[in-house]
């Protein structure tokens, strides 16, 4: 076998014998002219000279075009072997791969696709891609395919945001896939090549495990809506039957107080600490109520009392509150339970920047518009981290979210411009369904 550089060697010392045969020849004919006469003997040597070059150009051809064929053949002969070894890599895979033309007709189909879609490659080879595909999704799929061709782009996954589906060729069935999808040009021809797996067990597994999330955050529901209801009738019940027993108490201790039978100054002084002791109880009662259910919620409306709570929160936490409204709607009609879950919110925002902002200032808006309720409180205190929001202690925040959660809205939590946190909810006025929330 003669490489690269000997066929070069061969072919310049060929150019070189025959540059010298022909100068060699050129002077032995000037000598001839000189002489005046011609020499038989030089005619013999021009001869033998011609006869060499045309030789040794046929030898050195020849070693070449042999050289050449038996390279060939064994360029040829690797080129099948690593032809047929890629063949078997692509029948060895796991997932099925299937290669079409700018047609979308079959070219390759390996044996994972052959028991993916229970048929053969040799029914399958030249047919249309349409035949594993639903019928709802031929058109939209060979529009998907031209444009990823325009791309330019090498390869990408296939439905990132939505569920692709395949059809068993034997049986018709469909079945979920996961695929990604890959182009090349030879020549003038485009050839696209699919790589896909059956996710059919999975798939079933991600919906029940939606399902089951769906079930849970329909108890979770159920268990706030009557906790709601608790705290309700508790809070009434300590305004309504304990207020009233407390402020009976109180005025007979006036009564006993004032009466001119005592007059003792000891007995005085302590039906005055009774008195105050009274009072506070009475305070205190009212602020229980108050947290468990302000009534005024119910009397007045969500705005009113997320005034109320905003200005009770600034003058027992010594933070400087500021309350706005916006109310862009008309007539303001939403649900209790869409009141109960915007309250919430607030009264749990405030309570942790009560407890671990450490916050000069807090700022709350509370826009009503007609396509829903608009919440954010910012403060300046210290921020929050992504550690913070994911500490398994952090009950607030999760039960926040489940309740915007539950009646469709939407819950973000980041830092705020100012340095400290932002809590940003938006919430429909109807509630919405788990499902349709999703």
């Amino acid at each position: 076998m003669i490489s690269t550089p000997q066929r070069r060697f061969w072919l310049k010392a060929w150019m070189a014998l025959a540059a010298v045969a022909v100068g060699a020849s050129v002077v032995l004919n000037l000598l001839a002219a000189d002489w005046g006469h011609s020499r038989p003997w030089l005619l013999g040597v021009n001869l033998a000279v011609v006869l060499l070059v045309l030789g040794t150009g046929i030898l050195v051809v020849g070693r070449l075009a042999s050289s050449s064929a038996k390279e060939s053949t064994r360029m040829r002969t690797a080129l099948d072997a690593s032809q047929a070894r890629l063949a078997e890599i692509v029948d060895s895979a796991m997932d099925a791969i299937i290669t079409v033309d700018e047609h979308q007709h079959v070219v390759l189909f390996n044996r994972a696709a052959e028991q993916l879609f229970g048929c053969h490659r040799e029914d399958v080879l030249g047919s249309s891609l349409d035949r594993f595909l639903p019928q709802r999704f031929r058109g939209g799929h060979r529009k998907h395919v031209e444009q990823f061709g325009h791309t330019g782009v090498t390869s990408r996954r296939m439905g990132d945001t939505t569920t692709l589906w395949a059809v068993r060729d034997d049986t018709g069935e469909e079945f979920p896939i996961e695929a990604s999808i890959s182009q090349a040009i030879d020549g003038d021809h485009h050839f696209y090549t699919v790589i896909l797996r059956d996710i059919t067990v999975r798939k079933q597994h991600e919906d029940e495990l939606k399902e089951r999330q769906i079930e849970l955050r329909r108890l979770s529901a159920q268990v706030l809506e009557a906790r709601e209801e608790e705290k309700t009738r508790i809070a009434r019940e300590l305004h309504d039957e304990l207020g009233q027993l407390l402020t009976a108490l109180k005025m007979d201790l006036s009564v006993i107080r004032e009466h001119p039978a005592v007059k003792d100054p000891a007995l005085d002084a302590k039906t005055q600490k009774m008195r105050a002791t009274l009072d506070q109880t009475v305070t205190s009662v009212r602020r229980i109520a108050a947290d468990l259910r302000p009534l005024m919620l119910d009397d007045l409306g969500l705005p009113d009392a997320a005034a109320w709570l905003v200005e009770d929160f600034g003058a027992r936490s010594a933070i400087e509150c500021e309350f706005k409204l916006l109310n862009d709607a008309e007539v303001v009609d939403f649900e209790r339970n869409v009141a109960n879950t915007v309250y919430r919110a607030l009264q749990e925002s405030l309570t942790n920047i009560g407890r671990h902002a450490n916050a000069k200032n807090i700022w709350v808006m509370l826009k009503i518009e007609e396509t829903g309720i608009h919440l954010e409180v910012e403060d300046n205190g210290r921020g929050i981290t992504a550690g913070d929001m994911a500490k398994s202690q952090s009950l607030g925040l999760k039960g926040m979210r489940e309740r915007v959660f539950h009646i469709g809205g939407t819950l973000e939590v980041t830092n705020a411009p100012r340095g400290g946190t932002r809590v940003s909810l938006r919430v429909p006025l109807r509630s919405l369904p788990t499902e349709a929330a999703r």
